[in-house]
């Protein structure tokens, strides 16, 4: 008798200490649908589309289960954002999921009514998007990357890998609103740093070739894309290039340090993704995106590909090899 009453104590301890986790990701009762408006193609977008699956996966929505995820695909040509957006709206998912701030503007052109998550826009304030970040007050909600003091951050961690740095590149999208905001504050880190900035514009696929051909003319000491999901779709023509002509870069995304760039410094993309999923479960269980405060990242990565340092001729000073969170050999 005693044997059985602490059997059935610790049964039920174990049952009370269980429950919440298991209530947390038990599967959800009904199909949901979500409309992913991507911004390039699933195979340069594999490891974000994944992030974000596993966070959804973690929830209780599994693909083939009880969730369903149409994907639309702009492929680098932001033009076609609109009409991918209103594609998606015609069938109608419970949320549209998008990355970037054309693709999310698209969205909600589209739609007032249908929740919109968005894992990565630059200044959703500025950009119209939302009204605020504590309250954002529409349909659209999500994480923010407000990168202007990114943007100097990564010029001066550009300037301490290069010290001769003094004539730099910049490849931007003018077609891009978030390109505005984060100009600016590549130009104030330039006039504080002494570097002379030479910007080159790129609206889309078929401006590429003569913008990297400009710059090439130019001959700059160092390039530096600012945050566009055009430029990260054509990222392998741009590493290319720098390779090419020997020229040193720092981006955002650490995926063009993997595939040769010199470095990167910028939010987590995975970990944004990843916790854009929270966003959907909210909504999909009965919070409005108007009430869910936007979020600004929590994780930020400085990576370096100390081969591409050594095919260069640069000496990486140890301070930043120190402080990176990836050193690629």
């Amino acid at each position: 008798m005693w044997y059985s009453a602490v059997g059935f104590v610790v049964t039920l301890t174990l049952s009370l200490l269980v429950a919440p986790l298991a209530a947390y990701v038990q599967p959800v009762g009904r199909t949901v649908t979500i409309g992913y408006l991507g911004n390039s193609s699933p195979s340069l977008e594999s490891n974000l589309v994944e992030a974000f699956r596993d966070g959804l996966r973690q929830l209780g929505y599994v693909e083939g289960r009880n969730l369903i995820i149409t994907y639309q695909w702009a492929e680098g040509y932001q033009e076609r954002s609109a009409a991918l957006a209103a594609e998606l709206v015609r069938l109608k998912p419970d949320v549209i999921f998008t990355a970037g701030t054309p693709g999310t503007l698209a969205a909600k052109q589209a739609t007032q009514s249908i929740p919109i998550v968005a894992a990565i826009v630059g200044d959703p304030v500025a950009s119209g998007l939302v009204s605020s970040l504590a309250k954002p007050g529409g349909n659209v909600t999500g994480l923010a990357t407000l990168n202007e003091a990114l943007e100097r951050k990564r010029l001066e961690i550009f300037k301490e890998a290069v010290p001769k740095l003094s004539r730099v590149a910049a490849l931007l999208n003018p077609a891009n609103p978030f390109t505005t905001i984060a100009w600016k504050g590549t130009q104030s880190a330039a006039e504080a740093l002494g570097v002379k900035l030479l910007p080159v514009e790129a609206r889309g696929p078929n401006d590429l070739d003569h913008a990297l051909a400009t710059i090439g003319t130019a001959r700059p000491d160092g390039l530096i894309l600012i945050p566009d999901h055009f430029l990260f779709t054509y990222r392998a023509p741009i590493v290319e290039f720098m390779t090419t002509n020997r020229l040193p870069g720092i981006f955002t995304w650490s995926e063009i340090v993997r595939e040769g760039g010199l470095m990167a410094y910028g939010p987590d993309l995975s970990d944004m993704y990843r916790r854009a999923a929270v966003y959907v479960d909210k909504i999909l269980k009965g919070a409005k995106p108007a009430d869910l405060p936007v979020e600004q990242p929590m994780k930020f990565k400085l990576v370096i590909n100390l081969k591409t340092a050594k095919a260069l001729g640069l000496t990486i000073p140890p301070t930043l090899l120190f402080q990176a969170d990836e050193v690629l050999k």
